[in-house]
């Protein structure tokens, strides 16, 4: 295999980050690329573990087969099975037709399974098989199928702890962890904390047509790195965003940044605004929770209309026009679904993460309404890739073309 280009790659995949530890992450994610050994990635929340499987599986033999990315947190525990393994037709009440499930479209591809931790017990019994025997079975269905299936898992939870709690099998995880990947916090990176701030600062400038993106004081540069980042990339990126909107001066002091939270040596994970903005606090906290709470939302529905509509036979569109918001709260991980044959032209990011949106107070809470703003956005954002707005909404692009005709915004 022709030695690949650290920078090359990391231009590639949007990785940004001169860090040693993050380039050994890269090294060992090329290495194992082409074998076909089971990869668990483990890292905290928010470190951007998406990208090592996307990379895996684009250096990889099968790099021309599909490759599909579920979250396994955001899967019901009463539908997982029938999710990943297919059902039968009158498997349950709703079941009419015979599905084949996500290892059985994953088949000579690869499968990343996202939040691995999260699996019930049966179902970590059911995916032990199909590691060692390659076979499993349908729910309603009493004939094993075969699948040729490379696993990628990804968990922010503490193994070992789950094991001895009982809630993770550990020959389960012997089987996960044929090679191990550990990507780094953000906290151990040094110095690329200042360059994902820069790289977030101009991102939103561009975004938001702001004339001058933020930069920090020599002072302030001290700060970010002695800062622990318990919320990592994910974090950060959600602190520059708020920064670059509400601060009025484009320089960032450490004052600043302790308006923020963000002292040397601290953990926590406050929202606050700046102390120079009245009533800033409440404002930001106010709106924080309404757009995680819109972004919920939004994927709550979409996949509850992608389930019922499997069901049912009906199309989406007919499907759950209107459904009364959540109550706030922290927005869970959605469930990603990709199935491509080639290579994407600009793949998630490790910093990549899931962006809600925010809401005015006269904005219209219609479900179409908003599912159809946000698909404007992604693509003006995207200037009209369709394969990188699907990507940006966590849509596949089969759905995204679907909906984009649904909608009337074909150009």
């Amino acid at each position: 295999m022709a030695k690949v280009d650290l920078k090359e790659l990391k231009m590639r995949y949007g990785i940004v980050g001169r860090d040693e530890k993050l380039d050994r992450v890269l090294d060992t994610a090329l290495q194992v690329a082409r074998t076909n050994l089971s990869v668990l990635i483990q890292g905290e929340s928010g470190v951007g573990k998406e990208a090592i499987p996307r990379i895996i599986h684009d250096f990889s033999l099968r790099k021309g087969k599909p490759y599909i990315a579920i979250n396994c947190g955001s899967i019901p525990e009463g539908t997982i099975d029938s999710e990943l393994f297919g059902h039968t037709k009158g498997a349950f009440t709703g079941a009419i037709a015979d599905r084949e499930g996500y290892f059985g479209a994953a088949n000579g591809g690869t499968l990343f399974l996202d939040e691995v931790g999260e699996l019930p017990l049966s179902t970590q019994v059911r995916l032990l098989r199909i590691l060692e025997t390659g076979e499993y079975v349908s729910v309603g269905s009493s004939q094993p199928k075969k699948t040729d299936v490379r696993i990628v898992a990804a968990t922010n939870v503490k193994m070992d702890q789950a094991i001895r709690q009982g809630k993770f099998r550990e020959d389960l995880y012997y089987r996960l962890c044929t090679i191990s990947i550990k990507v780094p916090a953000l906290r151990e990176r040094g110095s690329d904390v200042l360059l994902l701030f820069r790289k977030f600062a101009l991102d939103t400038a561009t975004e938001y047509q702001i004339p001058e993106p933020l930069r920090l004081s020599p002072e302030a540069e001290q700060v970010m790195m002695a800062y622990k980042w318990p919320g990592n990339i994910r974090q950060l990126k959600n602190i520059v965003e708020q920064m670059s909107i509400l601060c009025e001066e484009r320089t960032v002091t450490p004052k600043v940044l302790a308006d923020y939270r963000i002292t040397p040596g601290s953990d926590s994970t406050d929202v606050a605004a700046p102390g120079s903005t009245a009533g800033g606090e409440t404002l930001t906290q106010t709106l924080e929770v309404m757009k995680y709470a819109i972004a919920s939302l939004k994927q709550d529905v979409e996949m509850l209309k992608q389930r019922v509509a499997e069901l049912s036979g009906v199309p989406t569109q007919q499907i759950i026009r209107q459904l009364e918001p959540p109550r706030p709260e922290n927005l869970p991980a959605a469930t990603v679904v990709k199935v491509d044959q080639s290579a994407p032209e600009r793949p998630s990011a490790l910093e990549a993460y899931d962006e809600g949106e925010e809401v005015q107070e006269d904005e219209d809470l219609n479900i179409a309404n908003m599912e159809k703003q946000m698909i404007e956005r992604a693509l003006r954002k995207h200037r009209n890739r369709r394969k990188n707005a699907a990507q940006e909404l966590g849509l596949s692009e089969r759905t995204l073309y679907r909906k984009i005709k649904d909608y009337g915004l074909e150009e």
